[in-house]
């Protein structure tokens, strides 16, 4: 399946931000992560859209840079703007559920996805399955090597209009709820701009959703301007029955078009 850039930088950004020179391209400057975990001449965003785990040949990156850059004022820059949602993936089971997630919010027009996961939510899923660009710990990591790099997750809440985390485990619900930024999806809700909106849906073993500690930290959620989706009771992956369940998908991108139309970013046709 080809994977769909969300596109975090138009091309005049890029040189900004990232302080690359044409002369720097061509002098073979590396250490930028590729999608199939690689090393190549720019960052993933900046790659024209290949099918999943195809190597990406070193043109590619030079061809982007021969293009002219567009000036402020023009068509490009001047055209309505997407949508950026930014979805979070944590390691509960509900996030098999992360290709169906994407694909539903990708029907929603207008809307530009990416997706920041964990490294143990990696366990559940597959990224080839995955449609939008996916952002991991390794990348935050390979793609700072000067002063003059981009930091990825400030980059990314700076992309974002809205940020969706599901499912939430409770192990990243206690590090949030306690300031805790040890990987890139927690730094970026720790830098997260508290003037857009941040949904999270919990998800968790019903007798850890009971635990006093839980309903501690989704209340310091919410004291921080966060909208939670509440998790719903059935029987669970383990065999258990009772809450902890992450909500539908359904009801899930549901509230996120609630939450877009009433900012007024999204417009119904």
């Amino acid at each position: 399946m080809a994977r769909r850039g969300s596109g975090l930088f138009s091309e005049g950004r890029a040189v900004e931000v990232l302080g690359i020179s044409r002369l720097s391209l061509s002098a073979g400057r590396t250490g930028f992560p590729s999608t199939a975990g690689s090393c190549t001449l720019l960052p993933r965003y900046l790659m024209e859209p290949r099918a999943c785990g195809s190597p990406e040949p070193d043109a590619v990156a030079v061809s982007l840079y021969s293009k002219p850059v567009p000036a402020s004022g023009t068509a490009l820059s001047t055209r309505k703007k997407n949508v950026h949602v930014l979805v979070g993936v944590t390691g509960s089971v509900a996030a098999l559920k992360l290709p169906l997630l994407v694909a539903d919010l990708l029907e929603i027009p207008g809307l530009e996805v990416a997706v920041v996961t964990t490294e143990r939510a990696k366990h559940f899923y597959n990224s080839c399955d995955v449609p939008v660009t996916v952002y991991s710990d390794t990348d935050e990591w390979e793609m700072w090597k000067f002063r003059s790099d981009p930091v990825l997750h400030i980059e990314l809440r700076r992309w974002a209009d809205l940020m969706v985390v599901a499912p939430l485990d409770a192990n990243t619900l206690g590090k949030v709820a306690s300031g805790i930024c040890d990987n890139l999806l927690t730094c970026v809700i720790r830098a997260w701009d508290r003037a857009k909106p941040l949904l999270f849906c919990p998800a968790m073993n019903t007798a850890m959703w009971e635990h006093p500690i839980t309903a501690q930290h989704v209340e310091q959620l919410k004291g921080f301007g966060y909208t939670e989706v509440p998790c719903v009771a059935k029987k669970l992956a383990c065999g258990d029955e009772g809450l902890g369940a992450m909500a539908e998908v359904w009801t899930i991108v549901g509230k996120v078009k609630e939450v877009l139309l009433e900012l007024d970013l999204l417009h119904q046709s």
